[in-house]
């Protein structure tokens, strides 16, 4: 890898730690919704099952139904209370249609500071603690990602921990404390997909193409997602979670029109980027073999490879969108008066609105990245072909 190489990946790491810091504070420097006074979570080891107390009661001859409390005592293990051993009790709701499992000595889980006179106890189930579990999965597939990949391998992962730092650490937190929604998603948005294309490719002929085929297509989401929003008549009312959100305390109410578009652009950002990168890539080594390839061919071998993608990708976004609300898609479609009634809910118009418009967008992104790579590969200049696949041979693969 050349000097100027690696000065460019340090670059773009500081860069995007800095974005990230001054983002997060500039971002949560108001914000309030997250912090629950009065209220402790934390997590802590079950030691042992003290009681299991059964009551019993039966509704109008009804079969007999009981409430089960099982009192135990566990160790918290992190937070002001660490190391203290409490006693606390889980309760199984009769009516309740699905109960989580009896805790058990050895159980980690989620104490929350909710006292119960009737049992005499200051701390209450919350939850199994899951999250550990999937952090040796997430290691798992990251160490797949380093054997395939190698030394993109490591940028493929630094690239997604930045991705997620700026979805969860500014984006969220900027909607939250009432920030232009519009704004923040353009700005986000920009910043995942310079940073990713710097941190995985470096840079080159191919990766500008890349990014201002990107550009183009986040642009073109935009565009459709403002306009159908306005003609389908969205309020941004989808599930009781929008309803929820107005009563969040914020500066100012959230839109809930705003957040469709985010959505839906977010959601297809990754598709764009993706085809963007496969358009660029392909023709960038079909250029490196047939160094005497016209304009021409290139765009026509552009959008050639770019229909065996498109049908593929578009099933992508639509599955993985319907498989994301698949929950509420059944419920809806069980109560539902009519098909035709069905398919107008908002709540369906808006996921099918998030797969059309990124279908759409990675649509036309491919003839213009075509389009962008034949004009850029196929220049005469043979110190630029030589530089460009001298950075592609020298890049750790």
């Amino acid at each position: 890898m050349k000097i100027k190489n690696i000065i460019l990946w340090i670059t773009t790491v500081a860069i995007s730690l800095v974005y990230l810091f001054v983002g997060h504070n500039i971002a949560a420097r108001d914000l309030s919704v997250l912090s629950n006074e009065g209220s402790v979570a934390s997590e802590a080891k079950v030691l042992s099952i003290e009681d299991t107390i059964h009551d019993s009661f039966s509704l109008s001859g009804s079969e007999e139904q009981a409430n089960v409390t099982t009192i135990f005592t566990c160790k918290i293990l992190d937070g002001d209370y660490k190391g203290d051993t409490v006693r606390a009790i889980q309760t199984e709701d009769a009516f309740a249609p699905i109960t989580e499992k009896a805790v058990e000595e050895g159980d980690k889980i989620i104490l929350l500071n909710y006292p119960s006179e009737e049992f005499g106890v200051e701390w209450v189930f919350g939850n199994y603690v899951r999250f550990d579990l999937l952090v040796i999965f997430a290691i798992f597939f990251f160490i797949l990602i380093l054997i395939f990949g190698r030394g993109k391998g490591v940028n493929t992962i630094i690239s997604l921990a930045f991705t997620c730092a700026a979805i969860f650490l500014v984006y969220i937190p900027s909607i939250l404390s009432g920030y232009n929604i519009y704004v923040s998603t353009f700005i986000n948005c920009t910043f995942i997909s310079l940073m990713s294309l710097l941190l995985i490719t470096g840079w080159s002929r191919k990766t500008a193409a890349t990014v201002l085929g990107c550009m183009f297509g986040f642009l073109v989401s935009s565009l459709l997602s403002m306009f159908l929003s306005s003609v389908l008549h969205l309020t941004g009312f989808v599930d009781e979670h929008s309803v929820y959100l107005t009563y969040l305390p914020t500066a100012t109410p959230i839109d809930l029109k705003a957040i469709i578009f985010g959505g839906v652009v977010i959601g297809s950002l990754g598709a764009v980027i993706d085809v963007s990168m496969d358009i660029s890539s392909a023709l960038f080594e079909l250029r490196r073999h047939a160094t005497d390839l016209p304009f021409k061919s290139l765009v026509k071998s552009g959008i050639s490879i770019g229909r065996d993608i498109i049908g593929t990708m578009a099933n992508t976004l639509v599955l993985a969108y319907i498989g994301s609300a698949l929950s509420t898609v059944l419920l809806l479609t069980t109560y539902a008066v009519s098909i035709h009634e069905l398919l107008n809910r908002e709540m369906i118009i808006a996921e099918l609105l998030q797969a059309l418009v990124g279908s759409t967008a990675i649509l036309l992104t491919i003839p213009l990245t075509s389009i962008i790579c034949g004009f850029m590969y196929s220049k005469k200049e043979k110190d630029e072909a030589v530089e460009d696949i001298e950075i592609q041979r020298k890049t750790p693969q």
